[in-house]
């Protein structure tokens, strides 16, 4: 009964690990495991991180800057006395003690410019890791359709393949039987190489694509990983989307357009806070101190710690008014670059914006293209392999040349791959119109 139990675990386990190595993974699959593993946006949360950290050093720039000081210092050797203009050997010790407090009044509006900027930075560092995010799983979704396209054309090579030796079979079967000559078996033998080299080329292209797919997921280079190479037909065409109703949403939330946006006012702090350095500051302050003196080398005693601690005891209140005259023209340097930071910022959001609604308008015109395109390749491979399948009998009549019958399978084959592209493009497209239109990636 144990023994039994036994090996039914044992051939679960068997049977878990056998699916877990055919799974097979979709695009959303594929962007998933590169979000999670990727270094990339493991530094974005970092540098959000730091911005979340600025946000709260911005906010408690407004409250009071206190400090504490203890100090010690013993004196001796010889010293002048100011009285007989004599040297005297003195030796002392002195104790002192402080506490002050400063509140900044006024400072030029940098204080609630720089917590401004950091509240803005915070939203902007959440932004980044989200756009790092999307980033990376567009370009994973263009290895994956590289690799998927790549392991369609294998399996195309490999039909061509197995068909052209078909046909040489036959050739010479014929040949022996004196209805075909040996220019035939030659041109098929010929034609088979052909085939044998592009099925070996679409492999080592398929191979190329698999590896980088695999880097940019930071997947285990020595890993399997199996592809979901299922493509859908397409028998109708998507509706046309409103271009400026797609751009008007994706201009406000977009992390590529929120990203110019956060830029820019980051610029325009900056160039507020540049300008407050230029007007004066206000502080107010506040302390106390008092401190313990010790003669060593009188013979008188000293008046007691506590004593001392109380009496020379002293408290302060004041204003500081402080005035930037001249510091090497830094300042009107800095506000210099800071204003002409901000024209860059305001320049490059406008680019970004014209960019964004160009990207949007060709994906849904492309999208309808290659559906349109794609409809049409259909209908072509149709005819195509009819034409291939007439081709071939007449060959075998005697009424087609051997490079007929190769000219209507290159058509043929050709006619595949082209409509086997186009579908995937059409995917491409599909995604980024729903992308921009604030559908999740994955």
């Amino acid at each position: 009964m144990r023994k039994g139990y036994i090996i039914t675990l044992l051939a679960l386990s068997l049977f878990g690990r056998m699916e877990a190595q055919e799974k097979s993974w979709t695009m959303e699959d594929c962007m998933q495991y590169a979000v999670n593993n990727s270094l990339s946006v493991k530094k974005q949360l970092h540098k959000a991180d730091s911005y979340q950290a600025e946000h709260k050093a911005a906010i408690a720039s407004f409250f009071p800057s206190a400090s504490a000081n203890i100090g010690a210092q013993y004196n001796y050797g010889r010293t002048i006395d100011p009285e007989t203009n004599t040297y005297n050997n003195v030796s002392t010790f002195n104790n002192s003690y402080g506490a002050s407090m400063s509140i900044p009044l006024f400072m030029g509006g940098r204080l609630i410019n720089q917590w401004l900027m950091s509240k803005s930075n915070r939203r902007m560092g959440v932004n980044d890791v989200e756009k790092a995010k999307e980033d990376l799983a567009l370009q994973t979704m263009q290895c994956f359709l590289d690799a998927v396209y790549y392991k369609g054309t294998i399996q195309m090579a490999q039909e061509k393949q197995e068909e052209s030796n078909r046909t040489l079979y036959k050739t010479r079967r014929q040949a022996e039987l004196g209805q075909k000559g040996r220019a035939d078996i030659a041109q098929f033998e010929a034609q088979a190489a052909a085939d044998d080299y592009s099925l070996t080329h679409q492999t080592n292209l398929y191979n190329s694509a698999m590896i980088k797919l695999k880097e940019i997921m930071n997947y285990p280079a020595d890993s399997a990983l199996t592809l979901d190479s299922i493509v859908p037909q397409l028998n109708y065409l998507p509706a046309i989307e409103n271009v400026s109703e797609i751009f008007d949403y994706a201009s406000n939330n977009n992390t590529t357009a929120l990203q110019a946006d956060y830029q820019l006012k980051q610029s325009r702090y900056n160039y507020r806070i540049s300008k407050g350095q230029l007007l004066p500051s206000i502080y107010f302050n506040a302390g106390v101190s008092t401190n313990y003196f010790k003669n060593l080398s009188s013979e008188t005693k000293a008046t007691p710690f506590g004593e001392q601690f109380s009496n020379n005891r002293g408290e302060y209140l004041g204003f500081t008014l402080s005035f930037p005259l001249f510091d090497g023209l830094s300042k009107v340097t800095s506000l210099r670059k800071s204003r002409n930071n901000l024209r860059i910022a305001e320049e490059t959001k406008s680019e970004v914006l014209r960019q964004l609604h160009s990207a949007i308008e060709q994906s849904v015109l492309d999208r309808q293209g290659y559906a349109k395109e794609a409809i049409q390749m259909q209908k072509k491979v149709e005819s195509d392999k009819i034409a291939y399948d007439v081709t071939k009998k007449k060959y075998e009549e005697g009424l087609m040349s051997p490079i007929d019958v190769q000219n209507s399978a290159a058509t043929l084959l050709s006619s595949k791959a082209d409509l086997l592209q186009k579908k995937l493009l059409y995917l491409m497209k599909c995604k980024l119109v729903d992308y921009y239109k604030g559908k999740p990636l994955f």
